[in-house]
């Protein structure tokens, strides 16, 4: 988890194979801790072929079966068959905006929310932003993608920046974003 945080949690991106992946974890992280999907990254990886949507979204009722019986991911039939329908839904969105990132970074009006947590206690569990995109995405057919495991995901892509102003990372993050061009 150290490794995760001190390198990658938060880091913005609007690279749309890493925004995939991300979307993807979350997708199976929601109800379980962040470790557990951690731990089981590299076998979602090549289950899930390196998170590629357009290959996903091929994925067939017997694919989802065989997934099913895979110990090395999270074995939940729904999740399993909610990512498979994500990814065709991802796909009409890249079609619709040009890409997942512009239509996700347009919920925080293009550039990353900077937030100033002094203590953990005062991270939020949701957000409004993270509540309309989670709304927009059910509207679409998406599946887990519910407000919390929505900002989960939004803080992790470096959509808001949730570091504690003591930890190392907050400034650098904050930086990143000052630096960043908006998403077209």
């Amino acid at each position: 988890m150290t490794a995760y945080h001190d390198a990658e949690w938060g880091t913005p991106t609007r690279n749309d194979k890493k925004i995939c992946r991300a979307f993807f974890l979350d997708t199976f992280q929601a109800g379980l801790s962040w470790a557990i999907i951690l731990s089981k990254r590299e076998n979602f990886a090549r289950a899930f072929k390196n998170f590629d949507p357009a290959t996903i979204a091929k994925f067939s009722q017997k694919d989802a079966a065989r997934l099913a019986q895979n110990p090395g991911i999270i074995r939940n039939r729904l999740k399993i068959e909610a990512a498979i329908r994500n990814a065709r839904l991802i796909l009409g969105i890249q079609k619709e905006h040009g890409s997942f990132a512009k239509y996700l970074w347009s919920f925080v009006g293009k550039k990353a929310k900077q937030r100033a947590p002094k203590k953990e206690g005062e991270i939020p569990a949701t957000s409004t932003e993270a509540q309309a995109l989670a709304r927009d995405l059910k509207s679409r057919g998406f599946k887990f993608t519910g407000p919390t495991t929505v900002y989960a995901f939004m803080q992790g892509i470096g959509m808001v920046n949730d570091h504690l102003v003591s930890c190392f990372r907050y400034k650098e993050i904050k930086t990143k974003n000052a630096l960043l061009k908006k998403v077209r």
